[in-house]
């Protein structure tokens, strides 16, 4: 027995590589095979999700293909509603011409002529302001006129309508639509779009508007500031200025009471006032004039 035991562990030491070397290449291909079992689901997975993507959008398209179509039809249910009849033609005249101002009263007439042989009834006119990039929005409606008049067939009718442009809308192009509704005698109702472009309303050119009247009154009133304040300026200078004392002398004796001089001396004085009048006097009165001095 322990003869055999080192040849047991002999044969064990040779087994035991043996063994691991073939192992290892089993456990490599075993991860191997996980590792492409791994892929290949995750190809399956990226290939389902491309045939999802693929069949949604082959829906989306054919979603936007059937709305589209329904626009189209939606489209051409409308425009057959709204179209005009062949048996009928409609003319339009502005009374003004081609000019729209603003906060005025704008006129037109419309004949409608009737060719077919059955009689139509005209129901309504309406006039509308729209936004000339989008004539679905409205800017400006208008009231509707209500006729309900028959035409006969092979006759001729006119109608008269009005309407003002608001005044914030002048100087701006605006899409005027004008349309008249109408029946048949079976029921068929019709609509004509008489007038449908793009007007330009203009601004009112009054003689005197508020602003005018406004500025017209301030410069007065300021005016009138201006001539008061320089009255009154003159008036102050006049008032501090003294007044210039005019010497009247003693030229008139009517005024001046001589009731308190002695006679003798107002003797003296006219007598020699007279002396100065008279250029040339004799020798005597000279003498005279003298020994009165000396008496004196």
């Amino acid at each position: 027995m322990m003869k055999c035991l080192p040849k047991l562990l002999l044969l064990a030491l040779l087994a035991l590589p043996a063994t691991l070397l073939i192992k290892g290449p089993m456990a490599s291909a075993q991860d191997l095979t996980e590792d492409e079992e791994a892929e290949a689901v995750d190809e399956d997975v990226v290939d389902d999700v491309t045939d999802e993507d693929d069949e949604a959008e082959v829906e989306d398209d054919e979603n936007v293909e059937l709305t589209e179509e329904k626009e189209d039809e939606e489209e051409e249910a409308l425009v057959g509603e709204v179209k005009a009849s062949p048996n009928a033609d409609t003319t339009i005249l502005f009374v003004k011409g081609d000019d729209f101002p603003a906060n005025e009263i704008v006129k037109f007439l419309l004949g409608f002529s009737n060719k077919g042989a059955e009689n139509f009834v005209v129901e309504s006119l309406d006039a509308s302001f729209r936004y000339p990039q989008d004539y679905q929005f409205y800017i400006q409606n208008f009231t509707a006129l209500q006729l309900g008049i028959v035409v006969p067939a092979s006759k001729q009718a006119t109608f008269e309508y009005s309407f003002i442009p608001a005044e914030p809308m002048g100087g701006r192009p605006f899409g005027l639509v004008i349309n008249l509704n109408y029946k048949d005698g079976n029921g068929n109702v019709f609509q004509d779009a008489v007038f449908n472009q793009t007007v330009t309303v203009t601004e009112r050119e009054d003689g005197l508007d508020g602003e005018t009247i406004f500025l017209y009154v301030f410069l007065s009133g300021l005016g009138l500031l201006v001539v008061v304040g320089l009255h009154q300026l003159m008036e102050s200078r006049k008032r501090r200025r003294p007044a210039a004392k005019v010497e009247m002398g003693t030229s008139s004796h009517n005024d001046v009471d001589l009731s308190w001089i002695p006679q003798e001396t107002l003797n003296q004085i006219m007598q020699s006032r007279r002396d100065k009048a008279s250029p040339r006097r004799s020798p005597r009165k000279r003498n005279q004039k003298r020994s009165a001095g000396s008496d004196e």
